[in-house]
């Protein structure tokens, strides 16, 4: 939710490879090994460069150095999500960052986008070795951010991930579009995000 183009970016990255346009997404997501992987790499069970050297000749790519970052290469940070929460920030919020992460090293894909200095507290699935929809991972984002789950909204592009947290009294916004989501969070906050660029 703090990117936008994922999908052109990936599809671009798969034709300059040679690849078929929706060759990372059947990879993945489709193919098993391909998912037990990338399971792997969001537990940290895997590193990114590992992951790197085993997806490859799966995608078909004879170059695995920093696979992960040339994909991603094209991504861009979603300016207007990211004014929410630097506005939610102002406001006195506090304000977390709940991610299942594909690694961070070769790249980083948080210090890429600049958001790591966004948030008050950030729990990260590869550090934690659990990942989203796990129940635990929300309970230790509760904790770390000493609020009861009432107090708390919880954004997600993907609805799997929502009933864990609602579980826990977390009022769940599905984020289905970037325009639509800042909006229904800015009524739910009480904050009008100014809109501007991406500071990094």
């Amino acid at each position: 939710m703090l990117t936008e183009g994922v999908q052109a970016a990936l599809h671009s990255w798969c034709a300059s490879e040679g690849l078929a346009p929706d060759a990372w997404r059947i990879t993945l997501a489709e193919l098993p090994e391909g998912r037990e992987l990338y399971a792997a790499l969001e537990s940290g069970r895997l590193s990114q460069a590992e992951w790197n050297r085993r997806t490859a000749p799966l995608l078909g790519v004879d170059d695995h150095h920093n696979l992960m970052g040339r994909a991603w290469s094209g991504v861009r940070p979603a300016a207007n999500m990211i004014a929410l929460a630097r506005a939610a920030r102002r406001a006195g919020y506090t304000v977390a960052l709940l991610s299942n992460s594909f690694g961070l090293d070769p790249y980083d894909p948080y210090e890429a986008l600049g958001v790591w200095k966004l948030f008050d507290v950030t729990v990260v699935s590869e550090r934690e070795g659990i990942a989203k929809p796990d129940p635990e991972i929300y309970q230790r984002t509760l904790e770390r951010m000493d609020l009861p789950g009432e107090a708390c909204v919880f954004v997600d592009d993907n609805p799997g991930n929502l009933p864990p947290a609602a579980a826990l009294g977390i009022t769940t916004v599905h984020a289905d579009g970037q325009a639509d989501t800042v909006k229904r969070l800015s009524s739910l906050l009480g904050i009008l995000p100014a809109a501007g660029r991406v500071h990094r």
